[in-house]
């Protein structure tokens, strides 16, 4: 079971590191429309990273879900990762609407606002690292 743990935590890590990067491509989409400089080429690496990042959250749920069938449940801090895991996957969605939106060209929010969008993401991923940890309940 430790080799299943470990490739979930990979695939956890690569999925995260997608959702991290892919916002910071938003705002620097946004700022380059602002200069008049060419952002094809990011809006290509959005589409890319997004379908990236959801096959290795997918691979990284497929793990999850092998260890929770062997582990069971163990404990009320479980559920509440899954609450939060829930709340990753909804901002995984709303990535790759704004990803939608770039490849439109109907990007409607500021660069502020993709920078705040780009934090939010820790407020998700820290509940669910100390919930792992710590397991408080």
């Amino acid at each position: 079971m430790l080799w299943v743990k470990t490739a979930h935590i990979l695939f956890v890590i690569a999925w995260m590191a997608g959702l991290f990067y892919l916002p910071r491509l938003f705002v620097h989409y946004v700022e380059g429309k602002a200069a008049g400089e060419d952002t094809r080429r990011l809006v290509i690496m959005a589409k890319n990273l997004v379908r990236f990042a959801a096959i290795m959250g997918l691979i990284a749920s497929i793990f999850g879900s092998w260890l929770w069938l062997g582990y069971g449940l163990s404990g009320l801090w479980l559920n509440a990762k899954l609450v939060f895991v829930v709340v990753l996957i909804g901002y995984h969605i709303q990535c790759y609407r704004y990803t939608k939106q770039l490849e439109l060209d109907l990007i409607v929010h500021n660069s502020l606002f993709f920078r705040i969008f780009n934090e939010s993401a820790l407020f998700i991923v820290v509940p669910i690292l100390i919930l792992v940890v710590v397991k408080p309940f």
